[in-house]
């Protein structure tokens, strides 16, 4: 409706410049809000505002003009001035039973497939290898993975990319200790044991001169292709993704082993790369290192900024890698846009190595690259989560505090659960409450974590969304009637209604922007229209007329399938009984 009314205004607009009533010249953007209170209507313009100055006219007089110049039609029941100039449009009551009764009928919900879709490689979750998940890992692998589903929703060719951190000079020292370990028969890791395993490998680096010179032989052996120090870790690699696998299990994160693309893949590449922007004189050296100098970032003197992209030691560097990785996304899978989920810290480092990719020509100007940047997860002391004890939390320790404080929630609640359906409550309702305190949160921005309002019924909360959803499905429990055709007869059923015919734009906008706290504002709104709806509207009693208790049954279904696709396009699942 909103599209429908912006294309209107658009075209009015065309014909007053084709009449030479409006310079030809003049640029305005057309707003189309939705209204704040019913009163004004469904929807509101501010256009004619926006025209007073280049029509040199009174607002409300351009208002009248713009209004005289709408043709009839079943979508409007009526438009009105209000204030300065402000063009507020009641939607008609027909046209949106009919839009909701074809909702209805549509698998995808009235959300419209793109017409040009696109390959799109999204950078998410990224953890270490020899290192177990921390809860800082978690913003971008469920921000990153709701934006994923999206994206697939609308008939995108989603490319997940899992940028392990699986390379590096600290692996000679991991492979000689995991050497060390078999040899003392001790070879059978738990990645809770790689922390210490970690730690151990780094203390005999440093006070055993024959392990650091044989860790240092094994980085040369690997980075040249030697097959038993490959074998080894590759070992490292799978201990360390296994369990990562099961993390991703667990908070029903999509990405799998074979969307696993570490700096290792990148590796090859990096040497050819640098050669080429040395060929094009777009590197040089400097002080023994490989340098880009960039007009685009100016150091403190405001002269060019250098990049270096390999080192006088011959090594290269994280920059270096995600140049390569970009041109490999573009070359390999013909990305049309690449995001990347990353924290803040990384944005200019990002900016840069895009430039540089830019420059080679290995990043084409058609080619949408974005920084999917996100603050930091809070404590309630507003400084960074730790422990109390100041260390990081391992996320499948925070996981299980989860279930455990779930549990807690649920205790009061239905005793007519079967052992597994309240195992299975328990966990779908922590999960979900985990990753929509993430998701609900607008990603740009710092958020305090607190366990007392995540875990909750009350509020933006997965479990309000999820005990609002099996609400719905009680009622069908309740009824042998059938949901049938869409008819409005109390205000509270035309506000809901026109709510559903916002989720097209809705999931649009998530998509666009990937913002997952949009469609998380709009599935709180609908839960709160529903129980407005539900209260106020009988649905089962047996003095409602048959048209109207079929009707309502239909609006109920409506809700249903909106909150339980919405909430899966977030990763979050929905459950038929709480």
């Amino acid at each position: 409706m909103k599209e429908y009314i912006q294309n209107l205004l658009t075209g009015i607009v065309s014909s007053l410049k084709n009449e030479n009533i409006l310079s030809a010249d003049t640029q305005i953007r057309i707003m189309v809000e939705n209204t704040k209170d019913k009163a004004h209507g469904d929807f509101a313009s501010n256009i004619a505002m926006m025209l007073a100055r280049p029509m040199k006219k009174n607002p409300r007089e351009i208002a009248e003009l713009l209004i005289s110049r709408i043709p009839a039609n079943d979508k409007i029941s009526r438009v009105e001035i209000a204030g300065p100039g402000f063009i507020n449009f009641f939607a008609n009551k027909a046209f949106i039973e009919n839009q909701v009764n074809d909702m209805l009928k549509d698998p995808l919900l009235g959300v419209r497939p793109l017409r040009t879709p696109e390959t799109v490689v999204i950078d998410y979750s990224s953890p270490n290898v020899a290192k177990e998940m921390a809860v800082h890992h978690i913003r971008s692998t469920v921000i990153g993975d709701a934006v994923v589903r999206i994206l697939e929703f609308l008939g995108n060719r989603v490319i997940r990319a899992n940028h392990i951190g699986d390379w590096g000079t600290q692996f000679g020292m991991l492979i000689a200790c995991l050497e060390k370990k078999e040899e003392e028969h001790a070879s059978s890791l738990e990645l809770s044991d790689l922390e210490a395993f970690y730690r151990e490998a780094k203390k005999y680096y440093d006070e055993d001169p024959q392990f650091a010179e044989k860790a240092r032989k094994y980085v040369v052996k690997l980075q040249s292709g030697d097959e038993y120090c490959r074998e080894m870790w590759q070992k490292l690699v799978k201990i360390t993704m296994d369990q990562n696998q099961e993390i991703y299990r667990r908070l029903n994160i999509s990405l799998t082993e074979k969307d696993v693309m570490g700096e290792s893949l990148y590796n090859p590449m990096l040497k050819p790369l640098v050669d080429d922007l040395i060929s094009r004189n777009l590197a040089k050296e400097d002080q023994g290192a490989i340098v880009v100098y960039l007009d685009n970032f100016k150091d403190k003197d405001g002269n060019p900024r250098g990049v270096i992209v390999r080192k006088s030691d011959g090594g290269f560097l994280y920059t270096t890698t995600d140049i390569a990785c970009t041109k490999y996304r573009v070359e390999h899978f013909g990305a049309n846009r690449i995001i990347v989920f990353a924290d803040s810290r990384q944005h200019e480092h990002l900016l840069m190595a895009w430039d540089i990719a830019k420059m080679a020509g290995y990043l084409p100007e058609n080619v949408l690259t974005e920084h999917g940047s996100f603050g930091m997860m809070l404590g309630k002391d507003g400084k960074p989560f730790k422990t109390r004890s100041g260390g990081t939390v391992k996320l499948k320790e925070f996981l299980d505090e989860a279930e455990n404080r779930a549990a807690t929630l649920m205790s009061d609640r239905n005793n007519n659960l079967s052992p597994e359906e309240k195992s299975k409550v328990i966990h779908t309702v922590a999960m979900g409450a985990v990753k929509y305190a993430d998701l609900s949160k607008n990603r740009t921005t710092d958020y305090i974590f607190d366990w007392d309002n995540m875990l909750t019924f009350d509020g933006n909360t997965a479990p309000y969304l999820q005990y609002a959803y099996s609400r719905v499905q009680s009622i069908f429990r309740k009824t042998d009637a059938i949901p049938g055709k869409i008819s409005i007869s109390a205000p509270e059923e035309e506000d809901l209604l026109l709510k559903f015919t916002k989720f097209n734009e809705v999931v649009n906008s998530a998509a666009e922007k990937a913002m997952p706290h949009l469609l998380c504002t709009y599935l709180y709104e609908l839960a709160g229209l529903f129980m407005k709806f539900y209260e106020s509207c009988p649905i089962t009693k047996q003095e409602v007329p048959d048209n109207i208790k079929t009707s309502r049954l239909a609006i109920s279904e409506c809700t249903a399938k909106i909150l339980k696709t919405g909430l899966g396009l977030l990763g979050i699942e929905t459950l038929e009984r709480m």
